[in-house]
């Protein structure tokens, strides 16, 4: 897990070392933070972090579609490079199975049965995987193991 604090020491760690790609790519994030903040009226907690930093892998993913077809390769390898110092403060990702054990878990934890209970079993497991795993990805595990049942 990465703070604010982290982020700040390792800047200055970069602008030391001179990798100006890593430098930039911080002092994005870190404008990002910034801006949540003066939007929250106060700073950030953990999980808001963590999410302005899948803001911003989300904003590179979109990076490299464009650069792709815009053919501009340099641009791919850029967004490439700031993609993984991205993951490296993310916290470790979650597999599908590991998500489904979870959801199973939280379903008998409810005695949920139905669809029509998913928003019960969101409402629960949703906090357990956040930041690990896309929303969309939970939403459809969850609908196949309610419609199952």
């Amino acid at each position: 897990m990465v703070l604010k604090e982290d982020l700040q020491t390792e800047l200055k760690q970069t602008m030391r070392s001179g990798d100006h790609l890593r430098r930039d790519t911080i002092r994005m994030v870190l404008a990002a933070i910034k801006l949540a903040e003066v939007e929250n009226r106060g700073p950030l907690d953990q999980a808001a972090i963590t999410s302005v930093l899948q803001k911003e892998v989300k904003v590179q993913h979109e990076a490299i579609e464009d650069a792709k077809k815009a053919g501009r390769q340099d641009l791919i390898e850029t967004a490439n490079t700031r993609l993984k110092i991205l993951e490296t403060y993310l916290p470790e990702p979650l597999s599908e199975e590991e998500v489904t054990q979870l959801a199973q878990n939280v379903i008998e934890e409810i005695g949920a049965q139905t669809p029509k209970e998913m928003g019960q079993v969101m409402k629960v497991l949703m906090p357990r995987v956040q930041g690990r795993i896309d929303g969309k990805i939970v939403n459809q595990i969850v609908r196949s193991l309610l419609s199952e049942e």
